[in-house]
C-alpha cells in the first residue's frame, strides 16, 4: 500500500527538479542507495498507514514496506520506526521492527505467527528420529534436524534449551513444523547488512572455526557473519588439508582480505596468517637462517632448473641445478624426488622478493682435498706441475680455499 506524501521530501512541490546528486545523497542519508534495498538492510522509515496488525512504512523507494506487529503496541501514523528488510519480492517488501528479530515477539496466536512469519519461543523437549520435538506455547511442534542450527553435530546439546523458531507449516489440529535456522538466517541477514556498511578490507576480526574442508576453513565472526579462510591463507607453509592447521571450535584472529556479493549472497575471504597470531618466518629469517649456515630440508618439488627445498614452515628455497651439475656427488641430486631429505647451505637471501637460494653443503673440517693435492704434487701425478719443488707446491696451494 502506498500513500501519497504531502511533505516536500523529494522535492515534489518544487517546480525545478533537484539534481541527481542531491537525490542520491538524500537516499544515502536514509541508509539506502539509488539501486534499491537488499535483504538485511536496516532503515528508519515513517509509518504511512496502519491496517489491522500491519503497518505500512515508507522506504524512500517506489514501494512501501509491510511491517506486521502482532500483539505488540500498534505504531501510529507519522511515527518513525527502525526496521529490518527480511524479504523482497517483485512488488513487495516485508520488514520487521529492528528489535523484533530474535526478540521473543509474542503473537496473539500461532496462526498469526505463521501468517506473519514472526519468531515464537519454544523449548526443545527431546531428540527424535529426524529431528526434535518442541513445545510452542501449549502445542507440540516438530523441528527437522537440518533446521535446528547451521549444522547439528550433537542433538543432545539442544534438549531442554529454549530458542526462537519460525513456524514453517501450520495445520489446525495437527503438529506444527518449525525452524530455528530461519531465525538464525534473519539474524545473519541483519548482521551482514550492518557488516557491509561498516567493514573494510584489512580489518582484523575474532571468530570461531565451524567447518573444516580440504580447501580451507569456514569462520563465524562474533557478529554471526561467516567467511572462508582459503588453505593458502591458513599459514606461511604448504598444507594438504586445512585440518593440519586448525580444528573445529578453535578461536582464531583473522584479517578481512575480500568482500564479494554473489547472487545476493555475501562472500567473505579471511586470512589467518595475516591476522597477527601466526608469525611470519621471513620476519626473522636473517637471524634464524644466517647466510652460510647449513640446514636439513625436504624436497617440495623438482624442476628442470633445480630442486625446491623446504627447511622450515613457510621457508622454501631453490637449490639450482648448476650447484651440483659438476660436483662429484651430482648424480645423487639428480635422483632426488619430492619428499626426499637432504642437507643444504644458505647461499643467498633476497628479503624483498622473499627468495632463498641454496648451495651444496660443505664440511669446514674436511681436509681430504688438501691431502690429495699435496700427494699429487709430490708424486708428479696427473695434473701436477712439471717443475717440482716446494715453491711450486706453494704456488699450487696459493689461493686455494676449502669448499
Amino acid at each position: 500500500m502506498a500513500k501519497k506524501k504531502s511533505v516536500d521530501l523529494f522535492g515534489d512541490d518544487v517546480q525545478a527538479p533537484r539534481a541527481q546528486s542531491e537525490f542520491e545523497a538524500l537516499l544515502n542519508s536514509a541508509g539506502l542507495s539509488s539501486r534499491g534495498l537488499r535483504v538485511g538492510d536496516r532503515l528508519r522509515g515513517e509509518v504511512l498507514a496502519v491496517n489491522g496488525q500491519e503497518a505500512f512504512v515508507a522506504t524512500g523507494t517506489p514501494i512501501d514496506a509491510v511491517m506486521p506487529f502482532g500483539s505488540s503496541p500498534a505504531p501510529k501514523v507519522g511515527d518513525f520506526v527502525e526496521v529490518l528488510v527480511v524479504r523482497m519480492r517483485e512488488s513487495e517488501i516485508l520488514v520487521k521492527a529492528a528489535d523484533a528479530v530474535g526478540g521473543g515477539i509474542d503473537a496473539d496466536s500461532l496462526e498469526d505467527a505463521f501468517d506473519m512469519e514472526l519468531p515464537v519461543a519454544g523449548v526443545v523437549l527431546e531428540s527424535v528420529k529426524g529431528g526434535f520435538r518442541v513445545k510452542i506455547q501449549t502445542h507440540k511442534a516438530f523441528c527437522p534436524i537440518s533446521q535446528i542450527d547451521w549444522r547439528c553435530v550433537t542433538p543432545e546439546d539442544y534438549v531442554g534449551k529454549k530458542f526462537e523458531f519460525i513456524i514453517t507449516k501450520f495445520e489446525r489440529g495437527r503438529d506444527l513444523v518449525v525452524s530455528r535456522r530461519k531465525v538464525l538466517e534473519l539474524v545473519r541477514a541483519a548482521s551482514e547488512g550492518e557488516f557491509l556498511r561498516s567493514a573494510k578490507t584489512g580489518e582484523i576480526f575474532t571468530g570461531q572455526v565451524f567447518r573444516v574442508e580440504k580447501y580451507g576453513a569456514f569462520v563465524r565472526l562474533e557478529s554471526g557473519v561467516e567467511g572462508l579462510v582459503p588453505i593458502s591463507e591458513l599459514g606461511w607453509g604448504r598444507f594438504n588439508h586445512a585440518q593440519e592447521v586448525v580444528n573445529l571450535q578453535q578461536t582464531v584472529v583473522v584479517k578481512l582480505i575480500r568482500i564479494q556479493e554473489d547472487d545476493g549472497q555475501l562472500r567473505l575471504s579471511f586470512s589467518l596468517k595475516q591476522g597477527g597470531s601466526v608469525m611470519d618466518p621471513w620476519a626473522s629469517i636473517e637471524s634464524d637462517f644466517p647466510q652460510g649456515s647449513q640446514r636439513d630440508g625436504i624436497v617440495e618439488r623438482k624442476e628442470s632448473y633445480g630442486l625446491f627445498i623446504n627447511i622450515s614452515s613457510g621457508v622454501t628455497g631453490l637449490l639450482p641445478r648448476s650447484a651440483w651439475r659438476d660436483a662429484p656427488e651430482g648424480q645423487q641430486y639428480e635422483l632426488k624426488r619430492k619428499g626426499d631429505t637432504l642437507k643444504v647451505r644458505i647461499d643467498r637471501l633476497g628479503l624483498e622478493a622473499r627468495k632463498l637460494t641454496f648451495a651444496l653443503p660443505r664440511d669446514d673440517d674436511d681436509e681430504t682435498w688438501r691431502e690429495h693435492a699435496v700427494a699429487q704434487a709430490m708424486s708428479g701425478g696427473a695434473g701436477a706441475p712439471q717443475s717440482g719443488g716446494f715453491g711450486t707446491l706453494g704456488d699450487l696451494l696459493k689461493g686455494v680455499k676449502g669448499k
